[in-house]
């Protein structure tokens, strides 16, 4: 006995109408994580906590640098 399966793809006109929203969001989306902001939390990510401590610094420390003049904290 065989089955046999058959798919259509459909596409709505809302998913039209949404792409170029999504692209722009997309690509706000990569300015942002290509960001050097970015790259010294992936960095701060990165460390271990020991390590921190051994520079005499705490994660909340760093973060609070990091963010300082920035409008976030």
């Amino acid at each position: 006995m065989a089955f046999t399966t058959s798919t259509t793809t459909s596409v709505h006109v809302l998913d039209i109408l949404a792409r170029p929203f999504v692209m722009f969001w997309n690509f706000l989306v990569l300015l942002a994580e290509a960001g050097p902001l970015t790259a010294k939390i992936n960095k701060l990510n990165a460390t271990s906590d020991e390590e921190l401590a051994e520079r005499g610094v705490t994660r909340s420390d760093e973060i609070q640098r990091l963010f300082a003049g920035k409008g976030f904290m």
